[in-house]
């Protein structure tokens, strides 16, 4: 059962990165808008599913450290990156996936901690 649950994250997290990428590609085209509430809604589902389901207790402190990492570049890359708007959406829609994601691990592994 937890292999099914890891392979379910897997794939959501795969599929979640691509449809990031090309999301902030369309946006940045302006095919497509960010501001959309499904659009967002799906990327945000997409990070507490591969929150809850994809990270194992023992890869909680490598996610989190790697998460925070990649939610300060992408935020900070998009404030220099003012100018390039594919750039700014892209990064956008992968903080919509990485965010709840790292919240999600985060609380799992302070009520990990607050069990002991």
């Amino acid at each position: 059962m937890a292999k099914t649950y890891n392979l379910f994250g897997s794939w959501a997290f795969l599929i979640g990165v691509l449809l990031a990428v090309v999301v902030g590609i369309l946006a940045g085209l302006e095919v497509a808008d960010l501001q959309n509430t499904v659009l967002v809604s799906i990327l945000m589902v997409i990070g507490i599913i591969v929150g809850l389901f994809n990270i194992t207790a023992k890869e909680s402190n490598t996610f989190m450290t790697s998460g925070i990492v990649l939610i300060l570049a992408s935020f900070f890359g998009a404030q220099i990156m003012a100018n390039i708007p594919i750039a700014i959406y892209t990064l956008g829609a992968l903080l919509l996936i990485f965010v709840p994601a790292t919240i999600i691990v985060a609380i799992r592994n302070v009520f990990s901690m607050a069990k002991y």
